[in-house]
Order: structure tokens, then sequence, then C-alpha cells
């Protein structure tokens, strides 16, 4: 008896349809970059960590001051998180799968991602960083300029209207794909 081959016989591609399938590997060193790119803010984070540390033996330094250290961290974790979604749901769409259904620790969302997802969960991402970096200049808003505070304002509701627009849009989209 021969075990049977599960595995799906590769169909062979023309020359020009070839080279243009394997172009989406260019963007394997982009996806590299970013995993360098988190490493530059984890240590980032330990420098703010070590810093807010400092600061508790600083007398007179205020509440104030430690919030805003924590916001920073916050933010830096916030963008860490975002460069794992593009990393890990870019690659998975982009370039190649992961293979990680059986991984313990695949994220629950990769197994459904796709790049109409990936838009609505980078667009609440963006959101949740620009709202970290709004409560800090709320916090700062003696030390700011009106006019500085409107267009953060204005800025962030931007990003609130255009995650909406592209949430609608995707429902809109996978409603059409159901109905298909």
């Amino acid at each position: 008896m021969h075990p049977t081959n599960t595995q799906p016989t590769p169909t062979l591609l023309r020359p020009l349809p070839r080279w243009i399938f394997m172009s989406r590997w260019l963007q394997a060193p982009l996806y590299l970059g970013l995993i360098v790119a988190q490493a530059v803010y984890v240590w980032q984070f330990w420098n703010e960590l070590i810093h807010l540390i400092s600061m508790l033996s600083i007398k007179g330094t205020t509440e104030v001051e430690i919030m805003l250290i924590v916001l920073g961290l916050i933010d830096v974790v916030m963008i860490s998180n975002l460069l794992v979604m593009v990393i890990l749901g870019g690659w998975e769409t982009f370039v190649s799968r992961l293979d990680l259904d059986k991984h313990p620790d695949q994220p629950e969302w990769l197994s459904h991602v796709n790049a109409g997802v990936l838009k609505v969960k980078l667009a609440t991402a963006i959101i949740g960083i620009s709202s970290i970096h709004l409560l800090t200049s709320f916090i700062n808003a003696p030390s700011m300029d009106e006019k500085s505070l409107r267009w953060q304002t204005i800025i962030h509701l931007t990003f609130v209207i255009s995650a909406v627009a592209i949430a609608y849009t995707e429902k809109l989209l996978s409603n059409t794909h159901v109905e298909e």
C-alpha cells in the first residue's frame, strides 16, 4: 500500500505569470525591516520605563509627569501591536501562508485575515494611537496653543470617520460575497 499524498499538486505556471506571482516575495525585506523597527520600539519602551522608575526617586515629581510617561509607554505598546498586525497579517495576506494552524500561540484573528479585515484592524489601531496622543495633548493643554489642540482633534475625528467608512465598506463587500 502506498500512502496517499494529501498535498495538492501545484500547477505549473507560464513564465510571465510565474514571475509576477513570485514578485510578492519582494515584500519580504519590507516585513523584515518592520521587525527591526519593532526591536527599536522595544528599546524605546525599556528606556522610557527606566526613566519612569528613576523619576520615582526624584522629589517633586508630579502625577501628571508620571501619567505622561505611562501614556508614552502605552503609545509604544500600541504602535508595536500595530506592527505585529501589519507584519503577520500582511505576510499571510500578500506573501505566503504562515501555516500556524496547529500552533498554540496563533493569534485568533490571523485565521480569518484578509486585506479588508486587515484594513479595519489597522484603522482601529490608528484610532487608539491617535486617542493616546490626543489625551496627552489634553493633559498638556495649558502649555499648548488652542490652534494645535483644535487641529489634533480634527485629525483624530478624521481617523474615526475614515475607520467607520472602511468598516462599513468592508461590511458591504463581505455581505456581497456571502450572497454570491
